[in-house]
This record gives structure tokens, sequence and C-alpha cells, in this order.
């Protein structure tokens, strides 16, 4: 028997030492043998265990990761009190099997026998990431880091949940530390590379990835974040080369087929789009990104049966702009009778989405229902003008009773909204009579020639506000003096203020407190000139005429080609030919201008 331990321990040393210089085949044929002669050595069983995880890792072998939970179980069987094994196996049941809840009991008992023990904290951490829990994954690398300042892990990680919690700028600092102690990290360079793009950095996004690549080149994440940054840049077909690299090194990295998708949405090239978000799903059937992705293409391409049913995956989005509204009632999606009943409709996203989709409330109110609309402050005067509303309720404020709800942007689901059976009657929003009297005594237009309301830019925190917006000097090109032009502008810049008073462009931005006072301004004019922003919304909503400029890829309420908007019958659509390309678009609008008032 000693002879037989003696020999299983040579062995057991021999398939370590193979195991820390990552020969794998001479690991595992040695602690097999050391298993052989002692088969009830947790050790053994634990880096069996850990040699079956690496190449599960390597080969993307899920079997391998079933042969390594075996092993970690029967190491724990022969011995519970062996911290590193509960930590390794929270580790592939978090990671490889998505038994998230079953790898944090195991991380608790880990730190249970050893209560600093960093490796368990950090991936406690992770693992209360994947559930949304970010503030206690961050409490887990605070603790950490308390204790050892040094640990760059650790820094990196921290990193990574400030970004989920958007503190992108503590984010880019927690890498920068991380940098710091190790240069070398690919990891640390690849996530600051995500924070700069969210920053909206993108040439440092860039860099950032680019030094990621170079210090691990096979590194598919940092491809496919490569191609974020060229994305955002502009680069499309740069970016595109990009998640390809990035697919080419791992095929079934279903995030880069998303991002190849946008890609070719941006490049128009549809068809290849929505089977790069397929493909993705194919991977990863419960990819929520991918079905939204999808969504907005089939949208934008008029499939609104599709379409509609695939935005309900917004709200399972990670980066989702709003979120999700846990009542207890249920859902209504049309399927079950309002008749005597109360319906809640809340507003999500932007002001602008909220003025285009309340439209439906008087659909709603034909079925029999109570409708109250929740609705943000700035909307709450104009929105008492709307037909089927019975109480409007200011957003976060409390809730009367109600039996089901129902999102404004689900509701075109509802009713089975298609491009020819949307509800197009306008308008559904006024501007109040006593409005419209304010306005016309403090204005007082002349009626000698058009008069004209404009509106260059929308939120600059709107994620994709850099191509929807123009300069102010750029939409001066059409300023003329056969027209009286006004600012719709809520917040100008005092630069802005100074050039509009150059041109003899009218400002009223001091005035402009609610979406009802824009609407009593605009009742005074002719015509609306807006980018793609709620002001846009406002005039189609109050059927007036309005031109709206979009970029070489709009949003997907917009469809694709159209001069005019299947939303708002009074409405024109000015689109760019090329990307970044304002100056065709200003020129066309200065002629059709003319053409249309014939001054």
């Amino acid at each position: 028997m000693t002879f037989g331990f003696d020999s299983a321990e040579r062995f057991f040393s021999a398939g370590t030492a193979a195991l820390e210089r990552g020969d794998l085949d001479s690991a595992e044929a040695n602690l097999i043998e050391s298993l052989s002669l002692v088969p009830n050595r947790s050790s053994t069983r634990h880096n069996l265990a850990i040699l079956f995880t690496l190449r599960a890792d390597a080969l993307c072998d899920r079997n391998k990761y079933d042969e390594a939970l075996v092993f970690y179980s029967k190491a724990l069987e022969l011995d519970e009190s062996y911290p590193v094994a509960w930590s390794n196996k929270g580790v592939v049941l978090n990671d490889h099997f998505g038994l998230t809840d079953e790898a944090i009991s195991c991380f608790h008992k880990a730190l249970g026998l050893a209560p600093v023990y960093a490796d368990a904290h950090i991936n406690l951490g992770v693992a209360y990431s994947k559930k949304g829990a970010h503030s206690m994954a961050l409490e887990q690398y605070e603790f950490v880091l308390k204790n050892d300042s040094n640990l760059g892990e650790a820094w990196i990680n921290r990193g990574v949940t400030l970004n989920d919690l958007r503190r992108h700028e503590e984010a880019l600092a927690s890498y920068e530390r991380a940098i710091a102690l190790k240069p070398d990290s690919a990891e640390a360079w690849l996530n600051r590379g995500v924070t700069l793009n969210d920053l909206r950095r993108h040439e440092e996004a860039l860099a950032s990835n680019e030094r990621a690549i170079a210090l691990k080149p096979d590194s598919a994440e940092a491809w496919s974040n490569r191609g974020n940054a060229l994305r955002n840049l502009r680069r499309h077909e740069e970016a595109l080369a990009s998640y390809d690299r990035s697919i080419e090194l791992k095929p079934d990295y279903a995030e880069a087929w998303i991002n190849r998708g946008v890609a070719l949405g941006d490049l128009r090239r549809h068809e290849e789009a929505l089977a790069s978000y397929e493909r993705s799903i194919e991977l990863k059937p419960d990819s929520a990104d991918a079905y939204w992705n999808k969504s907005l293409d089939l949208l934008r391409l008029g499939n609104f049966d599709q379409g509609w049913r695939l935005y309900e995956w917004r709200w399972q989005c990670d980066k989702f702009s709003s979120p999700s509204r846990n009542f207890p009632q249920p859902l209504w999606l049309g399927d079950a009778s309002l008749e005597g009943r109360t319906i809640l409709l809340h507003s999500e996203q932007g002001f602008g989405d909220s003025i285009q989709f309340c439209r439906y409330a008087r659909l709603v109110k034909k079925l029999g229902a109570r409708v109250v609309l929740e609705i943000e402050s700035p909307l709450i005067e104009l929105f008492t003008t709307l037909e089927g509303v019975d109480e409007i309720v200011e957003k976060g404020a409390m809730l009367p009773h109600f039996d089901y709800h129902c999102p404004l942007l689900s509701l075109p689901l509802a009713f089975k909204t298609t491009v020819t059976k949307i509800p197009r009657d306008v308008p559904y929003l006024y501007s109040g009579e006593a409005k419209r009297e304010q306005w016309a005594q403090h204005l007082s237009i002349s009626k000698d020639k058009p008069s004209i309301g404009i509106v260059w830019s929308g939120n600059p925190k709107h994620k994709n506000d850099h191509n929807r917006s123009i300069r102010l000097e750029d939409m001066s090109q059409v300023f003329s003096d056969k027209f009286h032009w006004f600012s719709l502008q809520k917040d100008v810049p005092k630069a802005e203020h100074l050039f509009l008073r150059s041109a003899g462009v009218r400002d009223h931005s001091s005035r402009l407190r609610g979406f009802s006072d824009t609407a009593g301004l605009i009742s005074q004019l002719d015509l609306v000139i807006s980018v793609d922003t709620s002001v846009a919304h406002l005039a189609g909503a109050l059927g007036k005429p309005v031109w709206v400029l979009l970029p070489y890829v709009p949003d997907f309420r917009w469809m694709w080609d159209h001069e005019d908007s299947a939303w708002y019958p009074h409405m024109r659509l000015f689109r760019q030919s090329s990307e970044g390309d304002w100056d065709t678009v200003i020129a066309r609008v200065g002629q059709e201008l003319f053409r249309t008032f014939d001054v």
C-alpha cells in the first residue's frame, strides 16, 4: 500500500506540474493513473476537474464540462472543507450551465470556509452581475480590493460592474488602475474600449481595442468590440470586416453575429442583416438583443406582423433605455376583454414615442375600458386634450387601481397594426384655445410671408444623437427673408442664441416650459422643419405640415426610402442619400420651400 501511495503521489505531482505548464495530455494521463492507485484523493479529482474545464474551454466541448462537474462534486463528497473546489465548481455551474443560483450557493460555501478568499468573492460578484444584481457584485469587488488593492482581476471586474451601472467614468478609472498593475492585460484594454465606446470617445475606444488585439490576436471579443468602435466612427465596411474576423475566431459567438447584423443594416444589406440575426438566435435562442435588433430591421422593411411581436424582446435587453415595470396586474396585448375593466397605459423611452403612440388610447377606450395614462410631467397639459383618456397620472406618482397594463409601444402589437392599418386620424392632440390665443398675441405674426419653425438638434444624451442632429450653421442655409423664422428648441446655448438673433430667427425658448407651450407656438406657424425629435412628432400629431430631416439609416418608425410617413399624413421625409450628407438634404429643403410656398 505504501508503494501504491508513493506511486500515486509521483503521478499526482507529475500531473499537477503538467497542468500548471498547460500540457493537458500529460496532466490527464498522470492524474488518471494517480486516481487509479488512490481513488479517494479529493485533490486529484479536483485537479482533473480543472483539467476538463480547461479542455472544454479550448474545445468548446460541453461534455468536458459535464466531466469536470462530476469530478468537482466527487472531490467535495470526499472533502467538503475544500473552498477552492467549491469556488471552481461554482464557476462551471455559472459560466457553462447557467445555474447561477446553484453557483452562488457554492461560492457562499467557499467563503464560509475561507471568508477572505479573493477568487470566491470575485466569482460571486460575476454571478451577482449575471442576475442583474450589480450593486451586490460591486460590494464583492470592493471587499477584495480593500484587502489587496493590487489584484488586477478585481479592478477589471469592478470596472465592468460600474459600466453596467452606467457609472462610466468610474469604470474607466478602474480599468486604468488594472492596466497600471498589469500593462499587458488584454482583458483590461478590451473592457476599457467598451467603456470608451459608451462614453462616445470612439477613437480612443478603437485604439484600446487594437491594443487588446496586439496583446491577444485571437481575442474574438476584442475584434467584435473593435468593430463597434469602427461602426460608431461610421467606418461600416471596416466594422463588418472586424466582426467577420471575430466570428472566424469564434464561430459560435452570438454577440458578434448580432453586431455583424447591425453593421449590415447600416450598409442597407437588409437580407444579410436578418440572416445574421437568425444565426445569432440559432446559437443563443434566448438572445434578447438579437430578437430586438431583428425587430427594428423588420419594422423598417414594413414587416409589422413579425416586427411588433419581436419588438417585445426589448424589455429583456440589458441596455434598453426604459426599465421594465413589474406590475402584479397582467400585461394586456389585445387578448383579453377590457369591457368594464381599467387599464393603465404607461409611457416608455422618449417624449416623441409617447406622442406617437398615445393615438391608440381612443381605440382602447372603444373596447369598453376605463383608461388611465401615466405620463411624464412636461406632457401632462398637452395630453389633457387626448381623446379616450379618463385619468392622467404623472410618472412616479401613486397609481390608482387598474386591472391590466400596457406600455404605449406595445399597443401596435395589441391592435395587430400593419402598415395599411395605422390609425392616422389627425389631429389627435391639440394646443388648446387659451394657448393659441396667448401665442397669437405674443407673436403678432404678420401674414405677409409664411412662418416656419425649426428644430436642429435633439437630446444630446440620445445614443443616436450624433447621427440625427445637425449644426445650426447647416440649418441656416435655408434661412431666407422670404419667410418668418421661429426656433422651436427648448434649450438653446448662448452661442446659438446669438447666432439666431443675427440670422433673424425669433427664439422663444424661455417661454417653452412644456409641450403645450410648444404646441401653442406651432399652431401659429405654417410649417415645421425638424430633425428626428419629439417636436417632429408633436407637429405631426397636431396635424401641422412638418418636414423631417433623416439620417442615412433612420429610426425604425420612418422605414426605408419613403418620402411620406406611414404615421402622419401631413409629414414629408427628407433623407440623406449618403451617410453624414446633410448638405444635400438642406439644399433640397431650400428648393422645396420656394416651390411649396411659391415665393
